[in-house]
């Protein structure tokens, strides 16, 4: 029996095979590509609004005890500034609509151009934990080494 989930992929776009979806980058690439599922280019003005991007497929990971985390793609993030709107997304395990990537220019000058089929995020799964949580009566608890210094407060 295995630990990892049998996590579904429902095609919503008939040209993701075409792409070469689904597929990850290398042998030990942590994340998935997920490309642009556009039928035109798309130009993203710098500091612009973010644009949420079709990714062509629902994905239906239905295991509570998992998640999938939508990140950018590393080379197009620092060289380009296309980052994520959302900064990361999270698909929980009960979502199965479509997969939608917030695709956002941070450069302050130049657009970015998006071609239809582009790798432009990436798709990680991972584990999830949801400790028990317990609310706590009163201000103070029995401290720390970091003391109430707050945010920031450790000098590092």
């Amino acid at each position: 029996m295995s630990d990892l989930p049998d996590v579904g992929l429902r095609l919503l776009d008939p040209r993701l095979p075409g792409w070469g979806f689904p597929r990850w980058g290398s042998a030990a690439a942590a994340g998935l590509d997920l490309h642009a599922c556009l039928d035109a280019p798309l130009v993203l003005s710098p500091r612009g609004q973010a644009v949420l991007i079709p990714a062509g497929f629902s994905v239906l990971i239905r295991d509570s005890d998992w998640c999938g985390l939508v990140f950018p793609r590393s080379g197009r993030g620092h060289r380009d500034g296309l980052v994520l709107g959302n900064g990361t997304g999270v698909i929980d395990a009960d979502y199965e609509g479509p997969l939608m990537v917030s695709a956002w220019n941070r450069d302050d000058a130049k657009p970015i151009r998006i071609e239809p089929g582009e790798r432009i995020a990436q798709l990680v799964f991972t584990r999830i934990t949801r400790p028990a949580l317990t609310v706590l009566e009163g201000e103070d608890g029995p401290g720390s080494e970091r003391g109430s210094g707050g945010f920031g407060s450790s000098g590092r």
